[in-house]
Parts: structure tokens; C-alpha cells; sequence
């Protein structure tokens, strides 16, 4: 097992990434920009070092002065969370390079499926079912021969994507060009790569997430689903394990899929399979993620298991010593996330507690919310033996959550949670008025 990791994030995330460590008696390196000197990850971490001024790309973006950092500090690893360098297979092998473990897929395997239409063609040799679509396309002229042959409407995605960036959806021929450019320009400014694919739209339909955990050995373990259908503009608000719209039968035929397409395809680490479920129950797979993911901790709640640790653990050689039969899930877990409407300083925090409430979060009085990064700033996790018993309590957190000096969505969340169609659990990706 590793001494020392290196933390290469920041906000709750980072937060979580240490605690985990501390647990396992792991000694933590945390890096921060100039904006970050006084945030909770720097405050908990055992050593830091600042690596940049206030933007991404020259702090938390920078390869360099990341590695610089480790090197200084003996760490043995360097955990990248989500975002940032978390899918950049430059940066995994640069780690290599330096003689430091990057806890994720090793390089080569990430760059292989970070295209995701290289991957779709991947797994279009599993059983698992890949919505219909293309390869990069490498021109608009490209693209609208090609969307004709899907047939309209389609969707626009960019082969590097992530966090709904460069997506577009395309009901008609006239709209492709816009949207082909505007689609392109911003998977370039966000990923460095402006390449798009196209693929059938299915609609209405529910955003459904397997998570996976596969170890050196070929061991491979599936933690179930989580529904992340409520969404706007492609950003994740609330999600929840189990999904309403899953039952048992399909529940053990997907997870059994996604076991033998982790394992054809030879995946080492944690991660997940993104599906869309449409109205007839069926699962098209969209995209896969090569890394630890923001909504990991109702799957946590859920099963009992430590992902963090687990991809910890696992990025040392150790194998998983559990068998898929072991896992026991068992009640509802929900997520809720807690997003920055304003910047500021907390002056007041109060956060929700109770049994099996959990408050993830880089809020503490003192450490500034900055205009600079995402505006996630803190995750309501609950779990309680019934989905209805999970919303009440939920409902109960966000109503004692306080927060002092910033403003957050935390008003909106409390009304979607009450919406009777969130409740009913009779909801799709149109829910906000998406697509």
C-alpha cells in the first residue's frame, strides 16, 4: 500500500480523497492555486504546496508543476479525482514516467476509451446494445450525409466529452450547421480536442449509470445503477440508487452484461457504463468513464462499500476480496448536489446530520467560494430502507442545511425533491425541459 498520495484536485472532492486517506493511514499532499490557499483541502491535507495563480490551466491543469509538487514531497501516487486530469492519458503517463502510480486506467487504456466512438465500436462487440451513430466526423459536409442516414433528430457529441460539454441535439437539417460549429468550438476550448460524432436520439428516455470496480487480476465487480435523469442542460442535479424505472430482472441482466463488457474490453480501475433506458426498458449504451464520478457516494450508501478506498487499493495491486453475490443493496439512497449561485465567504454554516445523512463538502467558514472553478461546493447524500423514507429524509436535510453568505440552488433542490412526478418516480430526461 501506498505512505503518501497526492491529492491532484480540489473542493469537496479533494476533501473526500484525504479523509479516505486518513483512514487508511495514508500520509495526503494537497496542491492549490493562489485563489485556494485557504480552502478545507489544503486545511486537512498533511503537507500542500501552491502550484499556480487563480485559473485552471495554470494551477490544477499544469502537469508540471503537479508532478514538481509530488516529486518534492515523496508521494508514491497522485490521486486526480474527477475533472481536471482525471481522463488525460498525457498526464498518466507522464505520472509513469516519474516513477509515480496514477490512480485510474493506466494510459494506454484510457486513451483508447476516452474517444467515446472508438469505444462505442468497442463495445459494439459485447452483448451490450450501442446506440446507433458514427465515428468522428470529419466535416459538416460529413455530418449532414451522415445525420440523413440516422435519420432526424440526432445528437452531436464530442469524441473527448464530458460533464455536458459539446453536446447538441439536431432536430432538423437546418439546425446542423450552428450547432455543428458551436459544438465543435466548445469541445475544443474544454477538452483540447474539437472532434463530434453523431448518434440516434432516443427519446423520451432515462440516463442510467452502472458502476464498475475491476482489479488487476480480472476480478470485476458491478455495484449497481444510479439514475441520473434529472439533469439541466446536461448537468447532473439529483440522483438516486436504486432507479424507479429498474426492476430486479433487469437489474441482474444488466449488471451481468456490463461484468463481461468491462472484462472483454480489459478495464482496470473504477468507473462507470453510461446507458440510456427508453420507454420499452431497453439499455443502449452511450459512453464510458474512466474515473471516480461526483454521484459515487449513493452507491456508497447504498452497498456499504468504500469506492474511494476500493480505487485506492486497487491502483496498489491489491485484489478485490469480495464476489459479486456479496454485495447487498438494500433500501434507496439520493443524492442531492449543492451548487454556488453567488461568490463569497460563508459566514454561517450549519449542515444537516442524523443517521445515514452524509454532507460532502469544501465549505467551512473562512475558505472563500471563488468565481474561478466549478460551483459545486457540496453533495447531500441520504439512505433509509424505502425510497419514500429517502425523500423525507432528504427533504429534512436540505430544510436544515444553512449556508450564510453565498447564495445556492439548495431552494430549487427542496422543490424538485417535493415535485410529484420526482416523487411518483415517473420522470425522464425532459423533466427540466431538456431536449
Amino acid at each position: 500500500m501506498f505512505s503518501k498520495i497526492l491529492i491532484a484536485n480540489r473542493g469537496e472532492v479533494a476533501v473526500r480523497i484525504i479523509r479516505a486517506c486518513k483512514e487508511m493511514g495514508i500520509a495526503t499532499v494537497a496542491v492549490y492555486s493562489e485563489a485556494d490557499k485557504d480552502a478545507l483541502h489544503v486545511a486537512l491535507a498533511d503537507e500542500s504546496y501552491c502550484i499556480g495563480a487563480n485559473d485552471a490551466a495554470g494551477s490544477y491543469l499544469n502537469e508540471s508543476r503537479i508532478i514538481s509538487a509530488a516529486v518534492l514531497a515523496g508521494a508514491q501516487a497522485i490521486h486526480p479525482g474527477y475533472g481536471f486530469l482525471s481522463e488525460n492519458a498525457h498526464f498518466a503517463r507522464t505520472c509513469r514516467k516519474n516513477g509515480i502510480v496514477f490512480i485510474g486506467p493506466d494510459p494506454e487504456n484510457m486513451e483508447r476509451l476516452s474517444d467515446k466512438a472508438v469505444l462505442k465500436e468497442l463495445i459494439s462487440k459485447t452483448k451490450l446494445s450501442v446506440i446507433p451513430g458514427t465515428k468522428a466526423v470529419a466535416s459538416l459536409e460529413e455530418a449532414q450525409r451522415c445525420a440523413e442516414e440516422i435519420g432526424f433528430p440526432v445528437m452531436l457529441k464530442a469524441c473527448a466529452g464530458g460533464g455536458g460539454r459539446g453536446i447538441r441535439l439536431i432536430r432538423t437539417s437546418a439546425d446542423l450547421e450552428e450547432a455543428y460549429y458551436s459544438a465543435t468550438s466548445e469541445a475544443l476550448a474544454a477538452f483540447g480536442d474539437g472532434s463530434v460524432y453523431l448518434e440516434k436520439y432516443i427519446h423520451p428516455a432515462r440516463h442510467i449509470e452502472l458502476q464498475i470496480m475491476a482489479d488487476e487480476a480480472g476480478n470485476v465487480v458491478c455495484l449497481g445503477e444510479r439514475d441520473c435523469s434529472l439533469q439541466r442542460r446536461n448537468q447532473k442535479l439529483i440522483e438516486e440508487t436504486p432507479s424507479p424505472a429498474v426492476n430486479h430482472q433487469q437489474r441482474s441482466r444488466i449488471i451481468e452484461l456490463c461484468i463481461d463488457a468491462v472484462k472483454t474490453i480489459g478495464y482496470t480501475g473504477v468507473g462507470t457504463l453510461e446507458f440510456l433506458l427508453d420507454k420499452d426498458g431497453n439499455f443502449w449504451f452511450m459512453e464510458m468513464n474512466v474515473r471516480l464520478q461526483v454521484e459515487h457516494p449513493v452507491t456508497e450508501m447504498l452497498t456499504g462499500i468504500d469506492i474511494v478506498k476500493w480505487q485506492i487499493r486497487i491502483a496498489a495491486g491489491i485484489s478485490i476480496n469480495f464476489n459479486q453475490s456479496d454485495i447487498r443493496m438494500v433500501g434507496s439512497a439520493i443524492e442531492c448536489r449543492i451548487n454556488a449561485l453567488s461568490c463569497g465567504e460563508p459566514k454561517l454554516l450549519h449542515t444537516p446530520g442524523g443517521p445515514f445523512v452524509r454532507f460532502d463538502t469544501c465549505l467551512a467558514q473562512g475558505a472563500v467560494v471563488t468565481p474561478y472553478y466549478d460551483s459545486l461546493v457540496g453533495k447531500i447524500i441520504v439512505h433509509a430502507l424505502t425510497r419514500e423514507e429517502a425523500l423525507r429524509k432528504m427533504r429534512a436535510a436540505l430544510c436544515e442545511l444553512v449556508i450564510d453568505g453565498i447564495s445556492t440552488n439548495a431552494v430549487e433542490q427542496l422543490r424538485l425533491i417535493e415535485d410529484k412526478r420526482f416523487i411518483s418516480g415517473d420522470y425522464d430526461l425532459t423533466f427540466m425541459g431538456n431536449r
